[in-house]
């Protein structure tokens, strides 16, 4: 990164983009000093084992379910949006907190 040519890489990133790219030349600037960046040789790679680091996992507090909903009723829940499964699940909570079940 030392002998990076910080314009000649911006302008062949922007020449394959097609437009120039807001802040583009900073960030290769800062990679070059080795500001947020981090160089990863292939022996440091090797070392890495595979899957998520250790502690970077939440404990897993829901569990799979199989459920049979009407189909216009699936079809409601999911034009909702990313999230809808949460939602549900906070509905079905809500109503047995009420019924006085949780």
């Amino acid at each position: 990164m030392k002998h990076l040519n910080v314009e000649k890489v911006a302008k062949a990133i922007e020449a394959d983009a097609g437009h120039p790219i807001p802040g583009l030349r900073e960030g290769l600037a800062q990679a070059k000093r080795g500001e947020f960046a981090a160089v990863h040789t292939p022996e440091m790679i090797a070392r890495r084992k595979a899957g998520r680091p250790v502690g970077s996992v939440q404990a897993v507090t829901k569990k799979p379910v199989q459920i049979r909903l009407d189909a216009d009723v699936l079809d409601a829940l999911r034009a909702t949006g990313d999230g809808w499964q949460t939602r549900v699940n906070d509905t079905l909570r809500s109503n047995l907190i009420m019924a006085g079940k949780l």
